[in-house]
């Protein structure tokens, strides 16, 4: 049978701990038997968990004879595991054992080398800190999981589901991994990534900045069809003076820093109005509900309706 090893580090995060669990656990097979055994695995025999301690039944020992170890997320990533962690993923690596990690997960997973020249995912709002701690892997912060192959990485807390749901239908078709998702209440394949859960940041400006009125002034004109000279004219200078200094203070253009606030404000107005989508589109600027929809689902990935039904 499947041996699946979920390796409990300390500080582990008790959901992304329960997920892999709870998923593998009740998964059964067409003739009703179970499709993987799993383990909880760590360290010590004690384990912080928070808001209670865990008792691991196995040491790292019982990696030794896993088909896949599952990495969830701790609370504090930047902590590096121990050279005894570091050295068990290794050589499960090495004797070619699936690899996978939840959440912040990824962390302690790109400490092991393992992930370097390698995409990978995490959740949105670390995503930035593991690109800088670990500039040889290649951090995508849209997607809800990556797949390598040998080494998977998922996103943010419910990713964790989208990953696991994976492994069942790489390992026992997709019957198997719908019968699975249906006992989680989850859809098998979700619309998306994890972009349309990013809170789309407009670039920092610093207060009393040259470029504040001119901002002040785009966040009030989103309706209008502005092109780029209109905006140079606006700020009284060349469109391409325009665009150098833009760029040395936002690190983007006008314009792109425009579709971006329009889209942010779409995503207000899906989430808080009945207003129909074409309806929308024109209010935030768009000419086309086309351009609208492509401009969205390019920030955001997924489409106005997908992304209404998640967060209306």
């Amino acid at each position: 049978m499947h041996i699946v090893a979920v390796l409990a580090l300390d500080q582990v995060i008790p959901f992304d701990l329960s997920t892999p669990i709870e998923v593998f656990t009740r998964t059964r097979l067409a003739d009703g038997r179970p499709g993987y055994q799993v383990r909880v695995c760590a360290e010590r025999p004690e384990v912080d968990a928070g808001a209670f301690t865990l008792r691991a039944p196995w040491g790292l020992d019982g990696l030794a004879d896993a088909g896949t170890i599952i990495v969830p997320g701790t609370a504090n990533p930047a902590a590096p595991p121990s050279p005894e962690v570091r050295h068990a993923l290794r050589a499960a690596a090495a004797r070619g054992v699936r690899i996978a990690s939840i959440c912040s997960g990824t962390f302690p997973l790109a400490a092991t080398g393992l992930l370097n020249g390698l995409r990978a995912t995490t959740h949105w709002a670390a995503a930035g800190r593991l690109a800088a701690a670990y500039p040889d892997v290649e951090v995508d912060p849209d997607v809800l999981y990556v797949d390598n192959g040998q080494i998977l990485t998922s996103a943010g807390a419910a990713a964790g589901l989208d990953l696991c749901l994976h492994l069942i239908r790489r390992d026992h078709g997709s019957a198997v991994a719908a019968d699975a998702a249906r006992l989680s209440v989850m859809p098998l394949e979700r619309e998306g990534g994890q972009a349309q859960f990013i809170v789309q940041p407009l670039s920092p400006m610093t207060r009393g900045s040259a470029f504040e009125p001119l901002l002040a002034w785009l966040q009030e004109s989103l309706a209008r069809e502005l092109t780029l000279a209109d905006i140079a004219a606006h700020a009284g200078m060349s469109p391409r003076t325009l665009l150098r200094r833009f760029r040395e203070q936002t690190g983007t253009t006008p314009l792109r820093w425009l579709h971006r606030a329009r889209v942010r404000q779409a995503q207000h107005l899906l989430e808080t109005t009945d207003h129909t989508v074409e309806r929308i589109g024109a209010e935030v600027g768009f000419t086309s509900s086309t351009a609208f929809r492509d401009r969205f689902k390019r920030v955001t990935g997924v489409s106005p309706h997908g992304y209404r039904r998640a967060f209306r």
